[in-house]
């Protein structure tokens, strides 16, 4: 999928989507509006996804996967869901604060493996503020999306960070690591 992948309309039925499951949920309600003919588009075919929360400029929740293996608009409607009443690491979202939050959603493209033969070779290779990232070694693994980049626009703070978040020591560099890169589709 290129970064041009949905159209205004679909990006414009996502967003509403979400908002309208996260209005239903603080009500206690779940709400699920489906794409119709015209507006279902690219929005039908399997897609992964992120939504990410903030309230006053700081996290309130984000999920996401980075397999795509349902229909792009119940993977945002879930993952809206699940950000906003579900990240184990923040409390329900509530209706007072709704007025306080912004919604992101974040489009993937598919994870393409990133050969390398050395961390500095690695480094090398990331193309900053456009990869997301997502490193594996043994039962260890996290992503980080493109947008963290802002927080770190240094390549090799941006490693260590994505290191430590998947459990591994900071200057570890297993032999089994697999890095896959993708880049995503983000809109607000």
């Amino acid at each position: 999928m290129s970064m041009d992948y949905l159209n205004p309309a679909e990006k414009k039925f996502l967003l509403s989507m979400a908002w309208d499951v996260l209005r239903a949920g603080v009500a206690g309600k779940r709400s699920l509006i489906r794409p119709d003919a015209k507006t279902g588009g690219h929005l039908m075919e399997r897609g992964a996804s992120f939504v990410t929360l903030q309230k006053s400029g700081e996290l309130r929740g984000c999920i996401g996967s980075l397999t795509a293996w349902r229909p792009l608009w119940e993977d945002v409607a879930a993952h809206a869901w699940n950000a906003a009443f579900e990240d184990p690491r923040f409390s329900p979202v509530k209706a007072s604060e709704l007025s306080l939050i912004s919604l992101k959603i974040s489009v993937l493209t598919p994870p393409e493996p990133l050969a390398f033969d050395s961390e500095a070779d690695l480094l090398s290779k990331l193309k900053p503020g456009v990869d997301g990232l997502t490193l594996r070694s043994g039962r260890c693994q996290a992503t980080f999306l493109p947008a963290v980049w802002e927080q770190l626009p240094e390549p090799e703070s941006f490693l260590i960070h994505l290191k430590l978040k998947a459990g591994l020591r900071a200057d570890a560099f297993p032999k089994d690591l697999v890095v896959e890169r993708y880049a995503t589709d983000e809109f607000a």
